[in-house]
């Protein structure tokens, strides 16, 4: 009895030191149940209340053994559905103050496919990390918040499916580790010991990973019994850490700690902690300088068992790190080193998205139960993960300013978080069950002509000027003679036998006037029925134009918009391009249909049909349509800064720079990649170039000129059509041997759509001997090994060469004459992903030797290919 009481006393002593945890929030991510890790003496929650998707797994059993003493390790959280997941934060103590933030992850083949995943880490809507590990690793990041919550997201590269093991938090002191940035772990090193530590030896935490030397350094240790030493300083390094070390063996030598960086542009922060252990004696000085890369930082004279933290400066420039501490002349001991912390800094480039909006856009979705896989994370940053179903401003601090959630299946009264969104100017609501009154701010909005607000199909709805109950009232208490509800039901009932007859007569038109016509839907935006249902959102009626819900125009507001076609921006198969304007002081490009072109015509309804159905962040944008005979019409978002043949013709004052090129090229690249695999049935654009990628005011690149894209039904995605199709230059060349075009046709067209942004040159390049394709003129350059013929002048050299040489073996990988030879677009875009990384100083720490390698044998291999290719059209 005595025995189970003192066992009993023995939990509940182990339980309140786990509990006696401030700051700490400590995740087992895909476990059942929180559990008490009497190691660490860690409570482990679980991850609900934390994250709303994914699935709980469990590591293979055959791993169970190696890790019974980490049952943290045992689940993981995996996340097959969506490209951004995201756990949320809430540490008590709020923004404005510095936490540690780690994120574990083991494999153990828990889906049985003998290949983990790689993907992406986010920090709120910046980039954080690239996760590829073979076996456990972790990853750490120090971070300082502006909000009360921070949110840790996986992100899908579609190299696997993301997954988490352990997700922590640790509040730190926010005297320490300061920076502008965040703050990336590369090396935390318990000196002189092999002894790995963190909680509960370390108040933080930390994980400090022995380190010794079998070479020349020798080590120094001290066994006297200190209480409470790591309080002495804000930093807190656990005496454990502190009371081992190495030195070097006289004072003549210089203690030096190195390591190798990606680029000369890592910025790198390092802390540097010793503690004399020994009793420095009469006549003997201990005394040194610590430099960094040769750049004296401090000069250091420690005391007997105080320890003492040097912080650097933030120090970049170079391809190696060398810290060295050197006795100074009158010392007589050697220098020493107890630990160091070593960490990169993390550019947190984007700003969150307006507080109000974010309160006010997660509210709606909660009282809604909008179920959207996107729906995660920030809403409007990083633009290439803004959320479905609205439109975000451009400003440092984004707003979201239009939201279309027509035909969600809302229900209830209109909630009043839609008017803490402020920043709206367009809110569509139709096709709900919303009931009561509309509020009376959006009211006020609507009438001062701020918010343009959609409501149609909500019948329960009334305005705050009229009296709801009492409609209801009456509604009630109205008496409706049986014969008169009979006569009734009869005419409704010979009014939709009329209607079924007439569709029915209107669908075969249809089918006669276009018998390509299919049902497509877009694979993220389930919800709408526009998508699902072709009788109202797709087809043609007598010959007119059914756009869904689209904003209608005239033929007189055409004509008034571009004020009777004045400005020409463009042109095509189908006729002119028009630059317009709408009352709002909004610039709108208007394609108008020529009524001479019959093959204008019908690319003018593909491009119809395609619009009203696929919606992408790098796709043109269609704002509205006029459908008059005589003036027959779409009306898109104006992209103020033209084409990106134009710029790279040097027709206009703006140079792009090469990180801007690859930027461009990713943007395509996701558009086409959501064509190609975000819609099905898939869509091939069959027209892919420079002039059909359009750059709105920020640079963004998205996708333009539908007019000749189709939709397939295949298996592997071969095009049934054989008609002529697309621009000579970009048109795959097994079309001139009788194939078909498929996606492996547009992947083509984007390798020249590269080789143009990497040469400047155009697809086929003309002078007064004859023309060349891009192909052949610059296959030869590259077996010349000389870049500098290779690359556009216009960028001036500014440039990262690994990063180029990087994007002509993914150009050359794209027009490979065997089409089953090219990639995925989605292969493509992470490779591009891959090459701005590189050109912006964020390369990936493991592996970049190899990659080099197989990167030169894979261009060999492309050239080999390419010299009995047959000439591109």
């Amino acid at each position: 009895m005595l025995f189970e009481l003192l066992l009993i006393c023995l939990g509940f002593g182990i339980l309140a030191r786990a509990q006696n945890n401030p700051g700490f929030i400590s995740i087992d991510c895909g476990a059942l149940n929180g559990h008490l890790d009497e190691n660490l003496t860690i409570y482990y929650t679980t991850d609900v209340g934390f994250v709303e998707s994914g699935q709980n797994m469990q590591i293979s059993p055959k791993y169970f053994n190696q890790i019974s003493s980490m049952q943290r390790l045992l689940n993981l959280r995996s996340f097959p559905n969506g490209t951004r997941n995201c756990y949320t934060l809430q540490p008590k103590q709020g923004k404005n103050n510095r936490y540690l933030i780690r994120a574990s992850f083991l494999y153990g083949d828990y889906d049985n496919k003998f290949q983990g995943p790689t993907f992406d880490l986010y920090i709120d809507a910046n980039y954080w990390v690239t996760i590829n590990p073979s076996s456990y690793m972790y990853e750490e990041v120090i971070y300082y918040p502006s909000r009360d919550y921070i949110q840790v997201c996986l992100v899908n590269l579609g190299l696997g499916t993301p997954y988490i093991s352990v997700l922590e938090l640790r509040v730190l002191d926010n005297s320490t580790y300061v920076a502008s940035g965040a703050l990336g772990k590369w090396y935390r090193d318990n000196i002189g010991s092999p002894m790995a530590y963190r909680y509960p030896q370390d108040t933080y935490d930390r994980i400090w990973d022995g380190s010794t030397d079998d070479g020349d350094l020798l080590p120094i240790t001290n066994t006297t019994t200190i209480d409470n030493m790591s309080s002495t300083s804000a930093y807190k390094v656990p005496v454990e850490v502190l009371m081992t070390a190495e030195r070097t063996s006289n004072a003549s030598y210089s203690y030096r700690y190195s390591w190798r960086t990606n680029s000369s542009n890592d910025v790198w922060y390092i802390y540097i902690h010793f503690m004399e252990l020994q009793m420095v004696q009469q006549g003997q000085v201990r005394q040194f300088q610590v430099a960094i890369n040769g750049k004296a930082l401090t000069t250091v004279t420690p005391e007997y068992l105080k320890p003492v933290t040097v912080a650097s400066l933030p120090t970049s420039g170079n391809n190696r790190m060398n810290v060295t501490i050197t006795a100074m002349s009158q010392s007589t001991l050697p220098p020493f080193l107890n630990a160091i912390e070593v960490f990169h800094a993390i550019d947190l480039p984007n700003s969150p998205t307006h507080l109000d909006d974010v309160t006010g856009i997660n509210s709606i979705k909660t009282i809604y139960g909008v179920a959207i896989d996107d729906w995660q994370g920030d809403p409007c940053v990083p633009v290439f993960f803004i959320w479905s179903f609205l439109n975000c401003s451009k400003d440092d601090t984004p707003r979201i300013i239009s939201l279309n959630l027509s035909s969600s299946n809302l229900k209830g009264s209109i909630a009043t978080s839609f008017s803490s969104l402020t920043a709206l100017v367009s809110l569509n609501l139709s096709g709900n069950n919303l009931n009561g009154s509309i509020p009376a701010v959006l009211e006020k909005k609507m009438a001062d002509k701020t918010l343009q607000l959609s409501l149609d199909g909500n019948p329960n709805l009334c305005r705050q000027d009229s009296n709801c109950n009492q409609d209801r009232s009456k509604k009630k208490n109205t008496v409706v003679p049986a014969v008169a509800a009979t006569v009734g039901s009869l005419a409704l009932v010979f009014f939709l036998i009329c209607a079924i007859v007439v569709i029915r007569k209107r669908r075969k038109k249809i089918e006669e006037i276009n018998t390509g016509s299919m049902e497509v839907t877009a694979s993220k935006e389930p919800r709408s029925k526009e998508v699902s249902e072709p009788s109202t959102g797709t087809g043609f009626n007598e010959g007119r134009l059914v756009i869904g819900k689209n904003r209608p125009f005239t033929s007189a507001e055409v004509l008034s918009i571009t004020a009777t076609f004045r400005t020409v921006i463009g042109e095509g198969g189908f006729g002119n391009v028009f630059l317009g304007t709408l009352d709002d002081g909004w610039k709108v490009a208007v394609k108008v249909l020529s009524q001479s072109s019959k093959q204008g015509y019908k690319e003018f309804q593909a491009e119809a049909q395609l619009l009203m159905i696929v919606h992408h962040k790098n796709l043109v944008s269609l704002i509205g349509y006029c459908e008059d005979f005589d003036n027959m019409a779409l009306i898109y978002e104006f992209m103020p800064n033209g084409n990106l043949r134009q710029h790279l013709a040097g027709n206009t004052s703006n140079v792009i720079s090469w990180s801007q090129r690859l930027q461009i090229a990713i943007d395509a690249a996701q558009g086409l990649e959501y064509l190609h695999n975000g819609c099905r049935p898939s869509i091939i654009h069959r027209d892919l170039k420079t002039s059909n990628i359009l750059l709105n005011e920020n640079m963004q690149a998205k996708i333009a000129d539908f007019g000749l894209s189709r939709v397939f039904m295949m298996e592997d995605g071969c095009q049934i059509s054989t008609q002529p199709a697309g621009t000579p230059g970009y048109l795959d060349p097994v079309f001139n041997t009788g194939g078909n075009l498929n996606k492996k046709s547009d992947v083509y067209s984007f390798g020249i759509i590269l080789f143009e942004l990497i040469t400047g040159q155009p697809a086929i390049l003309r002078s007064p001997t004859g023309t060349i394709h891009i192909v052949k003129w610059v296959t030869p350059l590259i077996k010349g090994g000389n870049i500098q013929k290779i690359v556009d002048p216009m960028i001036h050299g500014q440039f990262n060469s690994n990063s180029i040489w990087k994007a002509i073996e993914i150009a050359m990988q794209c027009v490979q004459p065997i089409p089953v030879q090219r990639p995925d677009i989605n292969h493509v875009l992470l490779d591009l992903k891959e090459c701005l990384a590189t050109q912006v100083g964020r390369g990936k720490r493991q592996g970049m030797g190899d990659h080099s390698m197989k990167s030169t044998f894979g261009m060999t291999a492309s050239l080999e290919a390419l010299e009995l290719a047959p000439d591109a059209r």
